[in-house]
């Protein structure tokens, strides 16, 4: 404990503080402090003779960026098995406040319990209530998929790294539907391993996929779909969650990564979540999620008795399992898990899901980071400047191709230069410039990422001869590489080279 004229000392921190930690620079007028040595002396030398609670302390801080740090210790006493204080560092914690991570608001104008209602903190849920109207009303068999992309709001409790943890934020979730493995055996007599189906990855409709299966189809298709919109492969990374890291409810998920300038960090996460979700949605709703499949009644009536057994167990036991760790009682849960596995010998089931799920504004950051460029190009005299490019896929790219008249001062240019653009912009994002030189147009034009520059010049108009009359300058944003183009073949041409 602390003693005379350092109590006194102590005593200006109390009201502020209980734990504090400073450089040892700013401790002037505390230097007789204790600063948690059995003996009660001054110890700024090490941690030699500390107790372990300040020698914690002092390693935590020390290995956050604070040199010299000095923990101010206003009492010493043990403590054993406390929840009071951060095992890392030794600090007294807080006691216990409830967080809300949803927005609250009120639908209609009285703000009373009843109309309480919460912002979506992801754009998943609307997919799964919907469930069955959507497959009832679109006529689908599982398995299939609903997407969707729209905002989600999620209150932080320390918004932080820009786009990466916000309280808003546009987001893109499919949920794909397939069979329990359980059908799919009782159905194919096989489950295929995810080893199996790399040469058949593009066959959506294969009946022996079970979720493993299904689970990497998906992450190929996400890298192979980054890969298409000018995310290369070799910028990307696939971890795979290990199992004390994933969801209760979680079988297998991967989290897809972009290696940004500024460090690694996740895209997506393609999760398997087996049938948790329309199952919570159906026990709380009370409204049956599950689906019937004949093919699953009609190859089950050919199983013998033993297989049948067999599935029905396996089937029983995951549904029992799920049920007992979602809280309800053990004897309903087990009467529960009997009638599910007995409606599976019937056709019946509750689909499994596997999600893909995408945060679009840090894929929209991600694209940005790799299109940026900068390079060296000629201006108009020869001389070398640097030139910024963003380098987007055509796909992607905000606006497709630019048409330029060389000159805006002459009409018969300009006339022909709008015909160009009309021509493209019903199919084509196109953006029309005729202020300035022809090389500052293509310099603006590399800067907003326009993959394509269509110049009209005198060629076009046949002043040079009539072999090159209604052709084009065509230029390529990346290489400047500039080909002659009859305005006849430039929309076919185009199409092509942005899809």
């Amino acid at each position: 404990m602390l003693s005379g004229s350092i109590e006194e000392e102590a005593s200006a921190l109390q009201t502020a503080i209980k734990q504090g930690v400073f450089s040892s620079s700013t401790l002037q007028r505390f230097s007789a402090m204790d600063v948690g040595n059995e003996s009660g002396s001054l110890n700024l030398g090490g941690t030699k003779g500390l107790n372990p609670a300040v020698k914690t302390a002092q390693e935590f801080y020390t290995r956050r960026g604070i040199s010299n740090p000095v923990v101010i210790v206003l009492r010493m006493e043990r403590q054993e098995n406390s929840q009071q204080f951060n095992p890392d560092n030794g600090a007294e914690l807080t006691p216990p406040r409830q967080f809300n991570l949803m927005f609250k608001t009120y639908v209609g104008p009285v703000e009373s319990e009843e109309n309480v209602a919460y912002l979506r903190p992801e754009t998943a849920q609307a997919i799964f209530a919907q469930f069955k109207t959507v497959l009832e009303v679109s006529r689908q068999k599982v398995p299939f998929g609903i997407a969707q992309i729209g905002k989600a709001f999620r209150n932080e409790i320390n918004p932080r790294n820009f786009t990466f943890r916000s309280r808003e934020f546009e987001q893109m979730e499919l949920e794909f539907f397939i069979r329990p493995d359980e059908a799919v055996e009782a159905i194919a007599a096989r489950v295929a391993s995810a080893a199996e189906i790399g040469n058949r990855k593009s066959e959506i409709g294969n009946s022996d996929w079970g979720w493993e299966a299904w689970h990497k189809y998906w992450v190929e298709q996400r890298i192979d779909w980054y890969e298409s919109i000018g995310l290369p492969r070799a910028s990307l990374e696939e971890y795979w969650q290990k199992k004390e890291e994933l969801a209760h409810y979680a079988r297998a998920t991967v989290d897809i990564l972009y290696k940004f300038p500024f460090g690694t960090q996740e895209l997506e996460g393609i999760a398997a979540r087996s049938d948790f979700d329309l199952s919570q949605h159906q026990h709380f709703s009370g409204k049956t999620m599950g689906v019937f499949d004949d093919e699953l009644k009609a190859a089950w009536m050919k199983l013998d008795e033993a297989k049948q057994k067999e599935l029905w167990q396996r089937y029983h036991d995951a549904r029992l399992k799920y049920l007992t760790q979602t809280g309800v009682p053990s004897e309903e849960a087990a009467t529960q898990a009997r009638e599910d596995a007995g409606g599976l010998a019937q056709g019946n089931y509750v689909p499994h899901v596997i999600e893909p799920s995408a945060g679009v504004d840090r894929l929209i950051l991600a694209l940005i980071c790799h299109a940026y460029s900068e390079d060296q190009a000629p201006d108009e005299k020869g001389k070398l400047e640097t030139r910024v490019v963003m380098r987007f896929h055509p796909r992607i790219a905000p606006v497709k191709a630019a048409v330029f008249p060389l000159l805006k001062n002459r009409p018969e240019l300009v006339q022909k230069a709008r015909q160009v653009r009309d021509l493209l912009r019903p199919h084509l994002t196109v953006f029309y410039d005729e202020a300035g030189a022809i090389g500052r147009r293509y310099r603006r034009q590399d800067e907003a990422g326009t993959p394509f520059g269509v110049t009209i010049d005198f060629d076009t108009l046949g002043e040079k001869g009539p072999e090159l009359k209604d052709t084009v300058t065509l230029r390529e944003r990346d290489s400047m590489k500039q080909e002659r183009v009859k305005i006849g073949d430039l929309l076919p041409l185009l199409l092509e080279k942005v899809r």
